[in-house]
């Protein structure tokens, strides 16, 4: 015997709703398979369900389509400070810079190992460091690194910093529209349910065959095991 199935996607959901909402209105209420009042619920959940649904794809999308724009900016602003900070320890190595410029930077008694620059939160800190410590030399009448200059170095890392705080934002939408889906999953599915209940409970004194075929018309979905799907085939 089939069994039924309940929706395990917001798509599926949203098909089910939909179905038996457009059922309720087709019929007067005497004629219609559920209650009355679940036909109430359904139309007051449904716009709702459906509305925070589409944000949360809509946000989600956004955040993936300025992923790829986000990560060249990132690539930018990684390459430019390391550059900067190569730049400035070769020439200490040369002594065309003198050998306390690495402390401007944050590097102890001179020394300035390349720093790793694995993470957003790594790329901001060194950008801000380069900017600071850059400006500060300059204000005391130290030669400007050059190739690239601190100017070109700071186009890139505000590039960067513009777009890491907008893709924070729209992962930050994205995560609460996720919440607030997940909340309303949980009421879709109890009043899916109910629907289904009152559906089948109202079609009881039919066939079994005749009973799932006007049940699948409210959106009630069947599932076949697979030794029944041999019985129907050789049937």
């Amino acid at each position: 015997m089939p069994y039924r199935r309940l929706p395990n996607t917001d798509a599926a959901r949203i098909r089910a709703m939909e179905q038996a909402l457009s059922k309720g209105k087709e019929l007067p209420p005497f004629k219609l398979a559920y209650k009355s009042n679940t036909y109430v619920k359904l139309q007051a959940f449904l716009p709702s369900f459906k509305h925070n649904y589409h944000l949360q794809r809509q946000s989600y999308n956004k955040q993936v389509e300025c992923n790829k724009d986000y990560q060249e900016l990132l690539k930018k602003a990684k390459t430019y400070i390391n550059h900067f900070l190569r730049v400035m320890n070769m020439a200490v190595q040369r002594k065309d810079l003198r050998q306390d410029t690495p402390e401007f930077f944050g590097f102890v008694n001179g020394h300035s190992s390349m720093p790793a620059l694995t993470s957003e939160k790594d790329i901001i800190h060194w950008g801000n460091k380069i900017m600071e410590g850059e400006s500060a030399r300059i204000r005391i009448g130290r030669t400007p690194i050059t190739n690239p200059t601190m100017a070109v170095v700071k186009v890139h890392f505000e590039n960067f910093l513009d777009a890491y705080q907008y893709q924070k934002t729209l992962h930050k939408r994205t995560v609460d529209y996720a919440d607030k889906i997940n909340e309303l999953r949980n009421q879709a599915d109890d009043l899916i349910v109910k629907l289904w209940n009152e559906v089948e409970e109202s079609l009881n004194k039919l066939s079994e065959e005749e009973k799932r075929s006007e049940a699948e018309k409210y959106g009630v979905v069947y599932v076949f095991r697979k030794s029944e799907l041999h019985k129907v085939d050789s049937n």
